[in-house]
């Protein structure tokens, strides 16, 4: 079956690299893509890196992974999109773009009609997302935020393809599997559950690193869930996961109370309790002083590293072993 997305087609045992010019209304941007047609039947499975700027590792190893397949290895079709979103990754080299200061994993599935981001995120969910049979979405922490590695994905109300998903999950081989209690939202992965779309996000490596090993980490990962899918045999290059993924839960988030500047007493991987301090933030003009408390009990998994923060800025995310 021949794989055609816009200009770019790739017929059955062959692959084809190129980018697709989409129109924003105020602008025009080049969507890098490739496409690796299997010579076999299989399933089509989306990967995409470069949905926020800053955040490297998923970029880097999207793009290794397009060279490194081929056609004659692959069961189905690869759509691989190292970068999602130029404005942001190029020119913002942030979470938000600098087109309309939005974030395009909040407003998902897009409006071809919205604002630059929004019609960006609908070309997108139009183009590329909808139609596969498996999803991954590539990020990392980004410049000034900690971060341990994990795979996340959403419950919906349709347990086959729950199951189907977190098996996607636990086969990337990571520590942590954090699940959200429902496909609400505007992120990629849960905007894709809700049109029945197995998918999961990958968070590797933080501090926008461009870390090689954590690139590989990643990697071979994402070989493990080619493999799970079928799309690939067991790469022998590839060694097994050292580690039993363990399903999480998220139990709270804490946010800047004001703006200033951010002193944390807790760091990333750290337990704490509700209530518990874990930092200040001060005003630089007068020097009061805004107390930071734990909202949750748990683990801190990723963390704001920065020193400056407005009010509402996430500063921890928490969490806890489901079991």
């Amino acid at each position: 079956m021949t794989l055609t997305i816009g200009p770019l087609v790739a017929q059955p045992g062959r692959k084809t690299r190129g980018a697709i010019p989409v129109d924003l209304g105020i602008t025009t941007v080049e969507i890098p893509l490739i496409l690796v047609n299997g010579s076999r039947p299989g399933p089509r499975v989306v990967i995409t890196g470069g949905v926020h700027g800053g955040e490297f590792v998923g970029t880097d190893a999207a793009a290794r992974l397009g060279g490194l397949l081929e056609p004659e290895e692959v069961a189905g079709q690869v759509v691989i999109c190292p970068v999602a979103n130029p404005p942001a990754v190029y020119d913002g080299r942030l979470g938000k773009s600098p087109l309309d200061d939005v974030n395009i994993n909040r407003v998902f599935p897009g409006d071809k009609d919205g604002s630059p981001t929004e019609r960006l995120a609908a070309w997108l969910f139009e183009n590329v997302i909808s139609g596969a049979d498996a999803y991954a979405d590539l990020h990392s922490g980004g410049i000034d935020e900690t971060l341990l590695d994990f795979v996340g994905y959403r419950l919906t109300s349709d347990d086959e393809l729950d199951a189907k998903t977190r098996g996607m999950a636990h086969a990337v081989g990571y520590e942590r599997v954090l699940f959200g209690r429902n496909a609400q939202g505007g992120n990629s992965h849960a905007a894709a559950a809700r049109q029945g779309i197995p998918a999961i996000l990958i968070e590797t490596g933080q501090l926008g690193d461009r870390d090689p090993a954590q690139a590989r980490t990643l990697l071979d990962g994402l070989h493990r869930l080619l493999h799970h899918l079928g799309v690939i045999e067991a790469p022998q290059h590839v060694a097994p996961a050292t580690v039993q993924p363990r399903d999480w839960v998220w139990t709270g988030s804490v946010v800047s109370p004001a703006t200033g500047l951010w002193y944390p007493d807790a760091a990333t991987g750290d337990e704490v309790t509700a209530g518990q301090a874990i930092g200040r933030v001060i005003d630089p003009a007068d020097g009061s002083e805004h107390k930071v408390t734990a909202t949750a009990t748990g683990q801190i998994l990723y963390g704001m590293n920065g020193l400056t923060v407005a009010p509402g800025a996430e500063l921890a995310a928490i969490a806890v072993p489901h079991d």
